[in-house]
This record gives structure tokens, C-alpha cells and sequence, in this order.
């Protein structure tokens, strides 16, 4: 089993518990580890896959909390680098009555990630590397770490994913740029996975059908459009395939994707990048049946990471 590389941002996320609030007018918070890429790596880490995370963190209590998480999930944090010049980046998010999330986004550590402090990761070691661009693609030190990592990944020929993460919060004023270092990750990347919206957003298009069309012409890459209950669009080799998800008594959906691109990645760490390259439409739609049903299982417990606990590789066989 090949060892699978998580880059991207460490974060605590900071949840109002008074319903329909203003985060102004909140008086109560919970405290939950995030980060896209560090989802990902607990899912991965949860059905026992070798998996290691790099990332930054504050040296402070939040940053110690969120190392002690992931080696809970037998993460390997050895990368996981302590600022002691810069606190643990949070994101406030309160649910509105209307449906909408206030959000307040606090970033400290996680963006001072530099290329420097990444060259020193023997990337021959790893056979995946995961690129999760939540905050990877905002200004500061670690957009060109990440940018690096990806590159340097694509030379060592590891295996490379790439979930952009769209956050209309953080990248609402800057769509543009998203949209152009999305497209170059993509058309290098060996897969990606995109929301529907996500997949609109980047194609311009209005269809999936349209979109899908769209990616299979700028890229070779097989490419996961996550549909929620209704399940993914699989992308491969100018075909597109809908792969149904399983019927779960929904209780919150926070890190679906993360554990649906871990238990892929889990997954394909069992083979070489030549299998995973001759691999037929038929073993993909496999694959992807059982990330379905990872991301949701995940749905049925409230909070990504007590939803990961539950995660194992037995339920690929239900």
C-alpha cells in the first residue's frame, strides 16, 4: 500500500450552536478540527491507509488540539509545522434562519506555509499527493508552497488529486483567479472532484451534461462530480457514468466530499500509477461506489471528524 501525501490547511472551525443567529449577536461556539486536506487524510487514516498531512499551525492550544486529532486517525503529522509567530487560522460560521452562513474568516498559520519549509518533504516516499485548495489558492506564503508542491509532485510522477473546495466566503470578490489556477491544476491533475456547483461554476456551463463534455475535452483526467443523494458523475476517458450513493437517514453532510476523495484515494493506494492507469470503466465505477458509500455514512453523524471514527474499509462489501 502506497503512502498518500495531504497538502493544504489545518484550521479550527468555530460553529454558533444558537440557531438563526448573527455571528455578532452568538454567545455559543463549538470548536471542531477542519481543513479540506486534513478531512481527507483523517478519512483516509480512519479505513487504514498510510497517510500523512502538510500543513501549518499555530503554536498554541488550537494547533496542539488539531495535531492530536489527526494522530488520532494514525495521520502522520511529521509536516505539520508550529508557528510560534502565528496563531492557528479559525473560521467562525453561524446558520442564518434564511439558510444562508454568516462567516467570519480569521486566518493566522495556515497561509504561512512556504515553499521553503515544504522542499524538505521527500516526495519519493509517497505514491498519491491530494491537493485541497480551500485557503491554497488566497494570497500569502502558501499559494506558491502549494502551487510548488503540485509541480514537484507531477515530476516525481506521483499520482495527483485535486478537489478545488470552492468557498463563496473566501473567494466570492476573486472568482476569476479561482477559476484560472483551478483550470491549471486541473488539466495536470491524474483526478479531480467537484461539486455540481463547483463543475458550473468552472465549465460556465448550465448542465452537468455540458460541463462534464467541457472537462473531458480539456483534460485526461478521470473526474468525480459529486451529486449528493443522487450519487457522482464518474468522468473517464471521454465517457461519463453516473454511479448511484445509498439511501442514509441524513443528519449532517460537513466533510461528505473529504471522506468520498479518502476512501477513493484509500482505494487506489493498493496499486501502482500504471494500474490505476489501465484500470476499465467498470473497476472505476467500483471504486467509486464505495467512496459513495463513505461519504454517506458520514451523513449520518454530526460533525465530520465523529463522522470519520465510524469509517472502516468493511463497509465497501455492504
Amino acid at each position: 500500500m502506497t503512502k498518500i501525501l495531504c497538502i493544504g490547511e489545518a484550521l479550527i472551525d468555530m460553529i454558533c450552536t444558537d440557531k438563526g443567529m448573527a455571528l455578532s449577536d452568538g454567545e455559543h461556539f463549538i470548536k471542531k478540527a477542519g481543513g479540506a486536506p486534513m478531512n481527507v487524510a483523517a478519512a483516509i487514516g480512519a479505513l487504514g491507509g498510510h497517510v500523512a498531512v502538510a500543513a501549518k499551525v499555530g503554536d498554541d492550544p488550537f494547533g496542539k488540539h488539531l495535531i492530536e486529532v489527526l494522530n488520532g486517525f494514525n495521520v502522520d503529522t511529521r509536516h505539520v509545522i508550529k508557528d510560534s509567530k502565528h496563531f492557528t487560522t479559525f473560521a467562525f460560521v453561524s446558520l442564518m434562519e434564511n439558510g444562508e452562513r454568516d462567516f467570519y474568516f480569521n486566518r493566522g498559520a495556515d497561509g504561512q506555509l512556504s515553499a521553503d519549509e515544504t522542499d524538505s518533504i521527500h516526495l519519493q516516499s509517497f505514491g498519491i499527493a491530494h491537493f485541497g485548495s480551500a485557503t491554497g489558492f488566497l494570497p500569502g506564503p502558501l499559494q506558491a508552497a502549494y502551487s510548488k508542491m503540485f509541480y514537484r509532485a507531477l515530476e516525481e510522477n506521483l499520482f495527483v488529486s485535486f478537489d478545488p473546495n470552492y468557498r463563496e466566503l473566501l473567494f466570492g470578490n476573486n472568482k476569476k483567479e479561482f477559476i484560472q489556477r483551478s483550470w491549471e491544476f486541473i488539466e495536470k491533475a491524474d483526478f479531480f472532484k467537484v461539486s455540481d456547483e463547483e463543475a458550473f461554476l468552472l465549465t460556465g456551463k448550465s448542465t452537468l451534461e455540458e460541463a462534464a463534455s467541457t472537462f473531458m475535452e480539456r483534460t485526461k483526467a478521470v473526474f468525480a462530480i459529486t451529486l449528493g443523494k443522487e450519487g457522482t458523475m464518474l468522468g473517464w476517458e471521454g465517457n461519463s457514468f453516473l454511479v448511484p450513493s445509498i439511501a442514509i437517514a441524513q443528519v449532517d453532510t460537513t466533510g461528505a466530499g473529504d471522506a468520498f476523495v479518502g476512501a477513493l484515494l484509500f482505494q487506489l493506494s493498493r496499486f501502482s500509477k500504471n494500474e490505476i492507469r489501465s484500470m476499465s470503466a467498470k473497476e472505476w465505477t467500483a471504486l467509486f461506489s464505495n467512496a459513495n458509500k463513505a461519504g454517506a455514512r458520514t451523513c449520518e453523524y454530526m460533525g465530520a471528524m465523529e463522522a470519520f471514527k465510524q469509517l472502516n474499509d468493511t463497509m465497501f462489501s455492504d
